[in-house]
């Protein structure tokens, strides 16, 4: 068993750091704007919290190209990779611009969830750049996908890496007005965020195009890069799915999120330090189940079925010992952890009592999200749905 999740780690490690990474620019963004104001971190957690649920919709869908990659691979079928990765950007990316159109065109509807004004009008701005940010997002998290399927992740953990000092830079610029730019403050951290997200975009797509061991799938352009009803209706059946069940559940925090605002900025601001913290450690679990996934699915593609089982296994108790880990953590450093996004007293000791709660579904979420991962691997998304 410990062999088995040795190798599963060896995948999902580029993937933990590359999913960590992504995480680290909303963890930067409220670090450096919970230092100018405490009510524009509020700001910063309302539109996260009011984005979360559409981002993940539309990250179902890419979900769904690394375990159909996989399977392909796992064939031996260059022929219907290479068809999965244009049909799974051409799906994801035409949700990412429906998506950002739809919700930079009802922004409005910010000041009709009941929080503070002034909290409401500095979201705006920095809810517009975030929302138009979701389509590299996604171009990239698509285009990761297929890579991740053939189980090539160390490219994207670079570019994962590079994106953070890159995003602390541009948001050093933009939010505090250096080298001769307008002090901007949230919006600067918008802005930040959505050159980054570009540029990290264009560069992952530029290596897979050129990069030799995309070659043989690149090579088949011509004849496989082509919109395919079957194709596209086989992502849609994992992707569909997917995208509602993450949906559900981010939608549980995002929720009680924008309720939160209604007891004013230091609540909010307090839940988005706690839910910035939990989430970076379900990203790492996030990169483990995907990492489950794929070597399910090459498993499943070779029709080896013990090897499924030992892979199962082997994750369902590598996520039981991280989830507990993590659970002690946030006990243990619930008091100093806050004040790394914050100077505010009052919101460092709201947020370390969130931290307890945080700590209690650390063990559940593991294991949870490890199993529908193992499950979508072999296309099965009903159940856990």
């Amino acid at each position: 068993m410990i062999k088995e999740f040795s190798k599963t780690f060896k995948i999902a490690l580029p993937l933990i750091i590359s999913n960590i990474s992504q995480v680290g620019l909303g963890l930067i963004d409220s670090a450096m704007i919970g230092a100018v104001d405490y009510k524009q971190l509020a700001a910063a957690s309302l539109v996260l919290n009011v984005i979360a649920i559409p981002q993940v919709l539309g990250m179902g869908m890419a979900i769904a190209i690394s375990p159909m990659t996989a399977i392909a691979n796992g064939q031996k079928d260059a022929f219907k990779a290479s068809r999965v990765l244009f049909n799974g950007f051409f799906l994801t990316t035409i949700a990412a611009v429906l998506i950002a159109v739809t919700l930079v065109s009802a922004n409005q509807f910010l000041f009709q969830l009941g929080q503070d004004q002034d909290v409401a009008t500095y979201a705006i701005p920095f809810f517009k750049l975030i929302a138009w940010s979701l389509i590299p997002m996604l171009m990239f998290a698509s285009v990761k996908q297929f890579c991740d399927g053939l189980e090539y992740t160390k490219t994207e953990m670079t570019l994962a890496l590079i994106s953070l000092p890159l995003n602390a830079f541009l948001n050093w610029i933009f939010i505090y007005g250096r080298l001769g730019f307008p002090r901007m403050e949230l919006a600067g951290a918008g802005l930040g965020t959505l050159i980054t997200r570009i540029i990290i975009a264009i560069t992952l797509i530029i290596i897979v195009c050129r990069h030799r061991l995309f070659a043989p799938y690149i090579a088949l352009r011509r004849k496989a890069w082509r919109v395919d009803g079957k194709t596209c209706k086989e992502l849609l059946h994992i992707g569909i799915p997917t995208s509602l069940q993450y949906g559900m559940e981010v939608a549980a925090f995002s929720v009680s999120g924008v309720m939160i605002g209604w007891l004013g900025a230091t609540s909010q601001a307090a839940h988005q330090i706690a839910l910035n913290l939990a989430t970076a450690t379900f990203m790492a679990v996030a990169g483990l189940a995907l990492g489950g996934s794929i070597r399910v699915a090459n498993a499943y593609g070779r029709n080896e079925k013990l090897q499924l089982r030992n892979i199962g296994l082997s994750n369902m108790a590598g996520g039981l010992i991280y989830g507990s880990i993590c659970a002690i953590l946030f006990i243990v450093f619930r008091k100093a952890l806050p004040l790394i996004f914050t100077n505010n007293a009052e919101v460092a000791s709201v947020a370390s009592s969130l931290l307890v709660f945080a700590a209690l579904f650390q063990i559940s979420d593991a294991t949870q999200s490890i199993g529908v991962g193992l499950l979508r691997g072999i296309k099965d998304v009903k159940l856990p749905t």
